[in-house]
């Protein structure tokens, strides 16, 4: 968990000499001790992106005086930049089907302060989980969808996204195909979560197909959201071996462990401004 006191700096440019130095030079000129620096530059994309988590020691500091000293020296090489404050807590809605593991591992570390979050609402295509949002006093919205009413049930959920004012959107074991057009309205700001399983096993009852194969590991895929189903850009990937003593059920019990911890972990590299998009691809700073 990140340092209540730190801000963090994050920025990506073209690659060019002295892209550290113009960050760093700053930091120290204006009185920011350092406490965590990540770099790296893509010689591929010819990009370079950062990322910095700072006090400041100065009594004065404030984010537009930050902005009004850094931006001239940010603007010589075209680095796109954000200052993130210590006490700022993203506003998450999760969205939900029928299984329950995801969103209650979810809703567990937000109330024990693992994930530094609001959670202002809950949305699902299912009334099964309510219960677990009533108990935890957030708004549940059942929005039953048909193929009919896809267009319908996904304007609700966009109009509610705005009304909460929502940041970032965690489908949860949410099982419906975004559309084209909701795609692009989450993007870059929607995190999936799904299994992985080698031989890729699609349909109903992956795990079921996975064991009749014999499969030697279970795995899930943490990605943001894109129109490519289940191909966006990858934020965290978990991996566990299994052998033959392993049934179908001891699979999917697995796999929703995986599935939780990954969740996680791509929703702090988040939330903690250690993802960067590059083109199809994520940087990613863990700590």
């Amino acid at each position: 968990m990140k340092s209540k006191t730190n801000w963090i700096f994050t920025a990506s440019c073209p690659s060019t000499l002295g892209t550290v130095d113009v960050v760093t030079r700053y930091m120290a000129e204006a009185g920011n001790y350092v406490d965590e620096i990540h770099s790296f530059d893509d010689r591929e994309a010819c990009r370079f992106f950062i990322r910095i988590e700072f006090r400041p020691e100065s009594e004065d500091f404030s984010a537009e005086k930050f902005a009004e000293e850094f931006a001239p020296r940010a603007d010589e090489f075209q680095m796109e930049w954000e200052l993130t404050a210590p006490d700022h807590r993203p506003r998450v809605a999760i969205l939900v089907s029928k299984y329950d593991h995801c969103l209650n591992d979810l809703l567990y570390r937000h109330r024990t302060g693992q994930l530094d979050i609001e959670v202002p609402v809950i949305i699902s295509n299912h009334p099964d989980l309510e219960h677990l949002a009533e108990w935890h006093g957030i708004p549940y919205y059942h929005l039953p969808i048909t193929p009919d009413t896809k267009p319908q049930q996904e304007a609700e959920i966009v109009k509610l996204l705005e009304q909460y004012d929502i940041e970032l959107v965690l489908l949860a074991r949410y099982m419906q195909v975004l559309s084209p057009e909701l795609c692009e309205y989450l993007d870059g700001k929607a995190i999936n979560i799904h299994h992985s399983l080698l031989p890729g096993f699609k349909g109903a009852r992956p795990y079921h197909q996975a064991w009749e194969k014999g499969v030697k590991m279970v795995g899930a895929t943490a990605h943001y959201v894109n129109n490519d189903l289940d191909e966006g850009p990858i934020i965290a990937q978990g991996i566990q071996q299994v052998d033959h003593a392993h049934y179908p059920e001891d699979l999917v019990a697995k796999g929703q462990d995986i599935e939780r911890i990954t969740l996680f972990n791509a929703v702090r590299y988040h939330i903690n401004k250690r993802v960067f998009l590059n083109g199809q691809r994520t940087v990613v700073f863990t700590d």
